[in-house]
């Protein structure tokens, strides 16, 4: 009996032995599986603009994808990266970084060369190395439409900009609206003030005053704040019609007799197109991983909201007023909008708004007629306005 005992208690033994090394090995297995990944934001998160936008795309990714840890570091300046990047990596042990302005080029690649055995991911540049990618879901196409009816709503045929800073993806934006103003009205010409921050609400808003102050009855932008559409909505409030275009993030709700449309941007379909490319391998070398998504691939929408393309205050408005297109011939404006979207969500090759001639302020033909640019002229070479601009460049360092 002592016997049976004795060899029912080994066996007890033996199992309660693998069973440790089994949940020991799920837990080994699982930690590998983990993938962490790090944030570098220009601002604060908030509940609205650029780094909003990719606030949500992270949570988004985070979701869906369970084997997935996420780290942020919100308003880290342009130019001062290098040292949080050295804290994700150090103590957070993350594998992957994503770094989300434009400005961060340069420390990304700094980051990227210290850092050889993590994967490195910056937003709207065009440096690579083996362990650092570029991705962007650009707008560029939206603000073309955006462009469109600024230029039917116009009564000034004046149009202000407001913009952080004189970048490629700026001049692209700004571009892409002034060449959407001119198919609509021609004789409009756009004002431009340049605030050189990312995120200042009150520069911002001096220079949306300005520029209604200037006549303007129509103003789009570049940064990150919804400071633009509210102050068009506070004109709109004492009986000035001033009509404004939102930026990034949905914010129809600052301007709702105001804003009558924007640019959104879906981030999430991208982190998870990039982590689920690092989780099965596909990251090994990044020197050629440039993941540019537009229209076509659902990485940017037409609207204020998620749920309407035009603010419903506008569409009959747009829908009365009529062009006529080289295209399409006579038509609504808000007929053509759709017209031009259906165009280039099925790709560049079927419609491209920055297809020549066009010429920049001073004459220059900067896209030859005919010829679709391309995506190095875009996001690396644009350092000009089109002919339908009236304020200069800003000095150069």
């Amino acid at each position: 009996m002592k016997k049976i005992y004795r060899l029912a208690l080994a066996l007890v033994l033996v199992l309660a032995v693998a069973a440790f090394a089994g949940c020991a090995k799920k837990k080994e297995a699982e930690v590998k599986d983990t993938v962490k990944a790090g944030f570098i934001y220009i601002g604060p998160a908030g509940d609205y603009g650029w780094t909003y936008a990719h606030d949500q795309g992270r949570k988004f990714a985070e979701k869906e994808l369970p084997w997935l840890k996420t780290v942020v570091v919100e308003s880290v300046p342009e130019g001062d990266a290098v040292r949080f990047i050295d804290r994700l990596v150090q103590e957070e042990k993350c594998d992957i970084i994503f770094t989300t302005s434009f400005g961060y080029m340069d420390d990304t690649v700094a980051a990227a060369a210290k850092y050889p055995n993590v994967k490195f991911y910056h937003a709207s540049g065009f440096k690579r190395a083996k362990n650092l990618g570029t991705y962007m879901g650009d707008m560029y196409q939206i603000y073309y439409l955006n462009g469109l009816m600024a230029g039917a709503m116009t009564k000034s045929k004046k149009i202000g900009y407001v913009a952080a800073f004189p970048i490629p993806e700026l001049f692209r934006h700004m571009n892409a609206f002034a060449l959407g103003v001119k198919e609509t009205n021609p004789d409009a010409k756009i004002s431009v003030k340049w605030t050189l921050a990312w995120y200042g609400p009150d520069k911002a808003r001096e220079a949306a005053e300005a520029l209604i102050a200037e006549g303007c009855d129509a103003l789009a932008f570049t940064e990150d704040t919804p400071t633009v559409v509210e102050v068009a909505q506070e004109h709109m409030d004492k009986g000035e019609k001033i009509y404004a275009f939102s930026h990034y993030s949905p914010m129809q709700d600052y301007g709702k007799s105001a804003c009558i449309s924007g640019q959104l941007t879906d981030w999430g379909v991208l982190y998870k197109q990039m982590l689920v490319d690092y989780k099965e391998g596909k990251a090994e070398d990044l020197t050629n991983y440039d993941l540019l998504w537009l229209m076509k691939e659902s990485a940017v929408e037409l609207g204020a909201t998620w749920q309407d393309k035009v603010n419903p205050v506008f569409v009959d408005t747009l829908k009365s007023i009529e062009t006529d297109s080289k295209a399409f011939g006579k038509l609504s404006v808000y007929d053509l909008v759709m017209k031009r979207y259906e165009q280039m969500k099925q790709g560049r090759e079927v419609f491209d708004p920055f297809t020549g001639p066009i010429k920049s302020m001073d004459g220059t033909v900067a896209i030859p007629e005919g010829q679709i640019a391309t995506i190095p002229h875009l996001f690396a070479e644009m350092n000009y306005q089109v002919d339908n601009f009236v304020t200069p460049l800003p000095a150069q360092n």
